[in-house]
């Protein structure tokens, strides 16, 4: 049998023997090579040298060791011409020249050139401060060559180190940039190197100029799904056909590392989700139809005209279901036996003694047997076989069920208002208004989208940036944002009450346009100043320490100069007066010290 102890050891082993082994390939037939010291000035860089960048202050750090001990370990170059290439040791290299050295001792050695570059990539990553998009630039270039399996035993590193710096390299140039600077992290960045080029491209557009870790992070959460959660059957190789199974899919997180933890299952690829989830919806439906099993989505009638929930009720009737919804029907679903373990989660907060748990364990195993009593005799009692899904996730668990007596479902004749009706239950003439409510419904949201749309696209222009005055058009808007979203009932009342004429019989549209045709510059002047008297603080902010209330002081002095100044004489004088009692007193205090002091 194979102890923990002996497994670690033979790791220890594994790992020293490919360490021998890339040693062995670095020193090649070195043995008997004498170090050289070679004038710094015929030593040239490598212009294919995997590793780009270099830490200023770590080389400056190393030119004064340099400087007070010399080169300690021999650069390694290679013959070209009268000069020597570097294959090892640019960054003694560069510290040497920062220290003003001459000459500097190096290894002379022959490769052909594919060695060279693929051992000065493994050189490279076995530093500890190689930046993270170089680094996944190296392994890529190493992976054309070696399986990651191989790549971690050159390395000395995780499989799953080499297969997250795999998928970092796929990273767009526009985002490699915030890992290089430290801005994203790399866990963010493999995160967005899941998508393709063209995805992660739309990814940073949207996010604009500045970086934003979590607007990122709610775009990786948006366009990823949680497998374990998903509706259908991950191992299912027919549902549809030409993409196969989750578990085996290269859009699979757990098959691109260990990139969100403990092998979690994560799909990145939101169409091939979408397109499986709805099969596995139609799927449902199908089993429903075929074996007389009442389907019933979890939608409250209060609910009921969500657009969603629309599509998902009109889904069922199209393909000829009853549409019944939870407030129709009475449920039974199968109990969960409770167990120690679960009464100990559920009561974690509470200070419980060992013998209160059981008791509350006791009263739970009561509860479960008379439910379990409930649900064995669901048949006898006029319930029939369900299945009830989630609208949205469409994850679905089996279920008994029964239709209310007072289910309204059932009564064509229902007397609700028409708004809360399903369409089954309507009549022809009232079907024609619910069908056109419902495209002035989906016309508003579709204004919605174009409006967002329109806004975003302007956000990454330089509208900000122009330098021509403002339009009559920008003022109108600007008035409109002040007196909708900043001047309260009171205000309208008392100073804007005449600011729009009288808009009962003019539509959104005609009131914007009426206001724009009797536009005055005084009325967005009026706006202007009853904002600023808004938007003043009090309390601890005042005209000396705050840049608003600073800004509102200076700008008052143009209209109520001596006012104010009446006020600052007012507070001046007071101030004085409290002044010269201080000056008494410490005066007074002053002198009894040096009364003591005599």
């Amino acid at each position: 049998m194979t102890t923990k102890a002996s497994t670690v050891s033979k790791n220890r082993e594994a790992t020293a023997t490919v360490k021998n082994e890339v040693k062995k390939k670095l020193t090649q037939s070195a043995i008997g090579l004498q170090v050289q010291e070679l004038s710094i000035s015929r030593i040239i860089p490598d212009s294919m040298q995997p590793r780009k960048s270099f830490n200023e202050e770590a080389l400056k750090q190393l030119s004064e060791s340099i400087e007070e001990h010399g080169v300690l370990q021999p650069i390694t170059v290679r013959k070209s011409g009268k000069d020597y290439i570097i294959v090892m040791g640019e960054r003694r290299y560069r510290a040497s020249k920062l220290a003003k050295r001459k000459t500097i001792p190096s290894i002379v050695r022959e490769y052909a050139n594919n060695d060279v570059l693929e051992i000065q990539i493994i050189e490279n990553l076995q530093r500890q401060d190689v930046e993270p998009t170089e680094e996944a630039e190296a392994i890529a270039y190493l992976s054309e060559k070696y399986l990651p399996t191989e790549i971690s035993k050159r390395l000395g590193r995780t499989e799953n180190f080499v297969r997250q710096r795999l998928k970092l390299s796929g990273l767009i140039e526009g985002f490699k940039v915030f890992v290089r600077n430290g801005e994203m992290t790399i866990s963010l960045g493999v995160g967005v190197a899941l998508f393709e080029p063209e995805e992660q491209q739309m990814m940073l557009e949207t996010m604009g100029e500045d970086f934003s870790a979590h607007q990122i992070n709610q775009m990786i959460k948006n366009q990823t799904y949680d497998l374990e959660k998903a509706p259908f059957d991950v191992n299912d190789e027919k549902l549809i056909t030409k993409v196969g199974a989750c578990v085996k899919c290269p859009f699979n997180a757990a098959n691109q590392g260990n990139l969100f933890g403990d092998g979690k299952m994560v799909c990145t690829k939101s169409a091939c989700y979408e397109t499986k989830k709805s099969k596995s919806f139609l799927n449902l439906i199908d089993k429903s139809k075929k074996e007389n099993v009442l389907l019933i989505p979890e939608i409250r009638k209060y609910w009921a005209d969500d657009d969603n929930n629309q599509l998902i009720i009109s889904q069922l009737e199209q393909n000829g279901l009853k549409v019944y919804l939870l407030d129709d029907v009475e449920i039974i679903e199968e109990p969960i036996e409770p167990t120690i373990e679960a009464i100990k989660t559920e009561y974690q907060h509470y200070d419980y003694s060992e013998d209160e748990l059981n008791s509350e364990l006791e009263e739970a195993i009561q509860n479960y047997d008379e439910e379990l009593e409930t649900y064995n005799s669901a048949m006898e009692n006029g319930f029939v076989d369900g299945v009830m899904f989630h609208p949205k996730t469409y994850l679905d668990k089996v279920i008994f069920v029964k239709i209310k007596e007072d289910s309204k479902t059932e009564n064509s004749t229902y007397s609700e208002p028409l708004a809360n009706r399903k369409m089954a239950e309507c009549s022809p003439e009232e079907q024609i208004v619910k069908i056109n409510e419902r495209e002035i419904r989906k016309r508003h949201i579709e204004h919605n989208k174009q409006f967002e749309d329109m806004v975003q696209m302007i956000r990454q222009t330089d509208y900000i940036e122009k330098k021509k005055a403002l339009s009559v058009d920008e003022m109108v808007a600007f008035s409109f944002t002040l007196f909708e979203n900043n001047v309260d009932y009171v205000g309208r009342q008392k100073y804007f009450s005449k600011l729009l004429g009288n808009t009962s019989k003019m539509t959104d549209v005609e009131t914007v346009e009426n206001f724009k045709k009797n536009f005055k510059k005084e009325i967005f002047y009026k706006l202007i100043r009853y904002i600023l008297t808004k938007q003043v603080h009090f309390g601890e902010s005042n005209h000396v320490n705050n840049l608003t209330n600073i800004s509102f002081y200076n700008a008052m002095q143009g209209y109520y100069k001596t006012k104010i100044a009446n006020i600052e004489k007012q507070y001046a004088e007071e101030r004085n007066k409290r002044e010269t009692r201080l000056k008494e007193r410490i005066a007074s205090l002053e002198k009894q010290v040096q009364e003591l002091n005599d």
